[in-house]
């Protein structure tokens, strides 16, 4: 079964940069894309950026593109989410998850979740 730690989160001022790592376990092709998701305080669960197996495709959410950057390094069973010029509005939960599109329902796996809180 799919396991999945993620790590790295933190208090960052704006403007800073964090670097979330995901350590995944029992993946398999039907857990090719993987991706992140986060949630704010009372708001739902939205969609982040995810990526293929290969790492030649990726996917960002309009509110991230141009400042998150998703990559994988599959030999060392890690995914990562590098968040340059971080604004208050990133301030949310991070979860990594083999259903970053939100359409796999209880099929989809996710990690005990990341902190990031972003001052202004």
């Amino acid at each position: 079964q799919v396991q999945l730690v993620e790590s790295g989160g933190g208090l960052v001022q704006a403007g800073g940069s964090l670097r979330l790592s995901c350590a995944a376990s029992g993946l398999s092709f039907s857990n090719a894309l993987l991706g992140w998701v986060r949630q704010a305080p009372g708001k739902e669960r939205e969609f982040v950026a995810s990526i293929n197996w290969a790492g030649s495709r990726t996917y960002y959410a309009d509110s991230v593109r141009g400042r998150f950057t998703c990559s994988r390094d599959n030999a060392k069973n890690t995914l990562y989410l590098q968040m340059n010029n971080l604004k208050p509005e990133d301030t949310a939960v991070y979860y990594c998850t083999d259903d970053p599109t939100l359409d796999r329902g209880a099929f989809g796996s996710w990690g005990q979740g990341t902190q990031v809180t972003v001052s202004s």
